[in-house]
């Protein structure tokens, strides 16, 4: 993503990676998410459209944070409750966004869409880093163990395990 660039769409690459594959799927699909916004924006589909896409990436979010803490607090990372509230914080900002977006008090635009995906692409190559980083080390938490059996059960599935819920 080009930092100067607030029309850019976010492009995935191995850079984001945080070498978790169920993890790095749900950053993809948050990034598609984001995208959906930026071209809803480009092609005048309207607030409604916008809102839409918006309400799914929130619930989305909700879900991901959901699996990135329950791995992070029974691998017991030392800097869950933190990670935690770095994702309350986003949540309580987008819902307040929602809200003035619903009463007509803001609009979906670009300084929306440049706030997402500038909060996205710090959160992965920073915060989330961290905690790849820890669970690579700490293996013997069961952790490896954890990630080969998901696997194994997208692989039988053809299907991602939160495409389910």
């Amino acid at each position: 993503m080009a930092t100067d660039d607030r029309h850019a769409r976010l492009q995935w690459s191995d850079q984001f990676s945080v070498g978790i594959p169920e993890i790095d799927e749900q950053h993809k699909t948050l990034f598609d998410l984001i995208n959906m916004i930026h071209t809803g924006i480009l092609d005048h589909k309207g607030t409604a459209a916008c809102v839409e896409v918006l309400n799914e990436l929130v619930d989305y979010t909700r879900v991901h944070f959901g699996l990135e803490e329950t791995l992070m607090r029974v691998s017991k990372y030392p800097e869950y409750e933190d990670h935690r509230g770095l994702h309350r914080e986003l949540v309580s900002e987008v819902v307040v966004l929602q809200e003035k977006i619903h009463s007509g008090k803001a609009a979906i635009s670009f300084e929306l869409l440049y706030f997402l995906r500038t909060w996205l692409t710090k959160h992965i190559l920073g915060e989330d880093m961290k905690y790849a980083a820890f669970f690579a080390l700490n293996e013997s938490a069961g952790f490896g163990d954890w990630v080969i059996q998901s696997d194994r059960a997208i692989q039988k599935r053809k299907k991602k395990w939160w495409k389910f819920w």
